[in-house]
């Protein structure tokens, strides 16, 4: 499978599991949320297929996600569970 096709299938169901992760929360304005985190999480999946570096896999699907997922975190104040997860999550991505 091409590297991008495989960045987009891992980022649909990163962006599905976090969003689906969301549902039991409580948000003002609840659709909004759960299609943030899907674009962002799904975003990470695309981006980490995309990009060729010479670096270990791991660590590119490491450092996008941080980079990625630090605009959420600093608007949102969820500093933690967003960047652990997003690490966790692109981490995994890379590797795959």
């Amino acid at each position: 499978m091409p590297r991008l096709m495989l960045g987009s299938v891992c980022g649909l169901v990163y962006g599905t599991l976090s969003a689906a992760s969301m549902i039991p929360l409580e948000f003002p304005d609840k659709r909004a949320a759960l299609l943030g985190a899907f674009i962002n999480r799904f975003s990470i999946g695309f981006v980490i297929g995309a990009v060729r570096l010479d670096w270990p896999s791991w660590s590119v699907g490491l450092v996008f996600c941080v980079l990625l997922s630090l605009a959420d975190a600093i608007i949102t104040k969820a500093y933690a569970p967003i960047i652990v997860l997003g690490a966790i999550g692109g981490t995994i991505i890379g590797l795959i």
